[in-house]
């Protein structure tokens, strides 16, 4: 907002003569400045009385001259400038949380949304700034309501020119009681040839008004569209606000849809009076009061009628001058009280919180709980095939117990048709059809919508998109890493196997010549060459003797045969049936002793596959959503500290 001013204390009663702005404004004779014909030349002196040229003039005309309060003295070093906010008050904390909070989500919600917050900071710290000693009241109303009539009596002086004519006031106009408020009325934008002092009489009740800035506003309902808009600017900057009504439009929706409905939460610096009551015969005014209050109490606004906080209402004739006393009464202690700037400030910080619910305030308790997280890992295990591979580890673990305790024979068969297949073929790693790979890769996409959901459910609209975003970003590229994982899970036993016992390479060979070894990243036992048991050692030994005695009884047999030995088939052929008998025996035990390691070295395998792929969808998708619900939570808290410490009665 544009400053018009920057007097300070001494030079109000140089504007008050009706002189525009400019530069010879509040100049004296002396200065060198030419006196204006028809203006007494001690005007503006020290030492004289106050003067407010023809307007003063009119009004104590007929009258015995009144002697002005002495003006401010040159030497005064008081404060024009003071922190109007009371030591322990919450609006300071609330002020700090709200500005935090507006700072932590400029980068999730849009401007428009903060931007009503952003306004009541900039206006609070604009009115921190100023005079903590004056009070800003305006008198709004509609057109004929007598808003300006009511203006002037508490003036004691015709100030703002009322009557038939409509609208009658065509800009704001203050009276200031005291000097030092120069700041505040240019914060209203109010020129100083619109800057007027009271007629003071003296009195207890003037005393008591010391500190107040009284604003006349245009008409609220005025055909002229400017003055509405300076009546709804110079309402967002004043302290509080005195509604005038009369018996005819008290009900009017254009007052009740328009300010008082949607500003029920600045009730504490609300005042109605029901203006006109001398219009009104017998009980009329009574039942009219009841009435307007009935109809603010539908607007939302509480009303302080038995000492509770709320709006004040009362009824009053500013013609009369009947009840003008109690209002100036009740003036007079909200004034001194100065507390009205930081009820307003609250006030407007609860309004804006409350605008700010539907992007802060849940529905019940977003999150993401151990039940998502352990879907979403399943989710992933069935697209990295972690089931699969479990069991293709199973098989393999399996496979190797049959190969080294099987019989040889068995074993050279094996060779034998692994010889007669293409060099490698066996090693290669097929990638999969791509309907599978399409097939997993939405999986991923779905695994990463459903946690996305999860997580953002009951969240506010730009907090759940904000989540939905960091899932969706953070899952880029999570599905060929998934494809690296399965492909290592996949590649790496097969291959293993395959050296270790098809070409005969000692374990030690094997895992020499493996990268990584058992230590790698993914080559663990899990994924890697299937462990042996102790007891394999003793099943070989077992194997081999059986071979051995089926090889010595043939010997035995063949020697009787061509007769290098004597006779006697039986013995050879007992030992013979031992060690082809004893053979399949210890294979077929080995197998059945191999099913529970194999089963919980497929289970191992099945285990680290899925924690690899849970690792690193929780590393891309997890963590980055997790982030943006910690943000959100410190926000929900920097929005519950501007809510929480709530000091109207609303």
């Amino acid at each position: 907002m544009t400053a018009v001013t920057d007097e300070g204390p001494g030079q109000v009663r140089g504007q008050v003569g009706g002189q525009g702005p400019g530069p010879e404004r509040g100049r004296s004779p002396d200065e060198g400045s030419a006196p204006r014909e028809g203006l007494p030349k001690d005007r503006g002196r020290p030492g004289r009385g106050w003067d407010d040229g023809l307007i003063a003039r009119r009004a104590v005309s007929g009258a015995a001259p009144q002697e002005a309060p002495a003006a401010v003295p040159d030497d005064d070093v008081r404060p024009q400038v003071e922190a109007y906010v009371p030591s322990g008050s919450p609006l300071s904390p609330r002020l700090d949380a709200l500005r935090e909070l507006v700072g932590l989500s400029r980068a999730r919600l849009d401007r428009t949304d903060l931007a009503e917050a952003g306004r009541v900071l900039d206006e609070a710290a604009a009115r921190q700034r100023l005079s903590s000693r004056h009070t800003v009241v305006a008198i709004a109303g509609a057109s004929g309501s007598g808003k300006s009539t009511l203006f002037n009596t508490l003036a004691g002086a015709q100030i703002s020119e009322a009557g038939l004519r409509r609208p009658t006031t065509a800009a704001p106009i203050a009276c200031s009681w005291t000097d030092g408020a120069a700041g505040l009325l240019d914060r209203l934008a109010i020129p100083g040839r619109l800057r007027r002092r009271p007629q003071q009489s003296g009195t207890g009740a003037d005393e008591a008004l010391q500190g107040l800035v009284l604003v006349d506003l245009p008409d609220h309902d005025s055909a002229a569209a400017g003055h509405r808009e300076q009546v709804d600017r110079v309402l967002a900057l004043v302290d509080a606000v005195v509604w005038v009504v009369d018996p005819e439009k008290y009900a009017d929706a254009a007052l009740h849809e328009r300010y008082l409905r949607p500003l029920a939460g600045h009730a504490e610096v609300t005042f109605v009076v029901l203006n006109q009551i001398d219009r009104l015969p017998g009980e009329a005014a009574d039942q009219v009061l009841d009435d307007l209050r009935r109809l603010l109490d539908e607007d939302g606004m509480a009303l302080g009628e038995h000492g509770e906080p709320g709006a004040t209402v009362l009824s009053l004739s500013a013609l009369t001058g009947d009840g003008v006393g109690e209002l100036r009464e009740l003036l007079g202690r909200f004034v001194q009280e100065r507390t009205a700037a930081t009820r307003r400030l609250s006030a407007d910080v609860d309004a804006a919180a409350a605008r700010l619910r539907p992007v802060y305030v849940a529905e019940g308790r977003p999150g993401l709980g151990e039940r998502a997280r352990e879907e979403f890992a399943d989710r992933l295990a069935e697209a990295v095939g972690a089931a699969a591979a479990g069991q293709a580890a199973e098989r393999a673990w399996r496979r190797n117990a049959g190969r080294a305790c099987g019989t040889p024979w068995l074993r050279l068969w094996r060779w034998y048709e692994s010889t007669r297949q293409p060099r490698g073929l066996d090693r290669t790693v097929f990638a999969a059809p791509p309907e599978e790979q399409l097939t997993a890769r939405q999986r991923v996409e779905q695994a990463v919508r459903t946690v996305a959901d999860d997580a953002a459910d009951g969240l506010p609209g730009p907090w759940a998109q904000a989540v939905r975003e960091a899932a969706v970003h953070g899952a880029q590229g999570l599905p060929e890493a998934l494809d690296e994982l399965a492909a290592r899970a996949g590649a790496e036993p097969g291959r293993d196997t395959d050296t270790d016992t098809d070409s005969g390479e000692p374990a030690e060979a094997a895992e020499a010549a493996e990268p990584g070894g058992r230590t790698g990243a993914h080559r663990g036992r899990a994924v890697g060459r299937p462990p042996r048991p102790a007891w394999w050692p003793a099943a070989v030994l077992a194997q081999v003797a059986m071979t051995l005695l089926q090889i010595f009884g043939g010997l035995w047999l063949i020697g009787q045969i061509i007769g290098v030995l004597e006779p006697g088939l039986l013995t050879p052929a007992l030992v013979m049936l031992a060690g082809i008998v004893g053979g399949p025996l210890v294979e077929w035990s080995c197998a059945a002793a191999a099913r529970g390691p194999a089963r919980r070295y497929g289970q191992e395998a099945e285990r680290r596959l899925r924690e690899a792929a849970a690792g690193c969808g929780r590393a891309r998708v997890l963590d980055p959503v997790a982030a943006e619900l910690v943000r959100y939570r410190e926000v929900r808290e920097r929005y519950v500290a501007v809510t929480e410490f709530s000091t109207m009665g609303g």
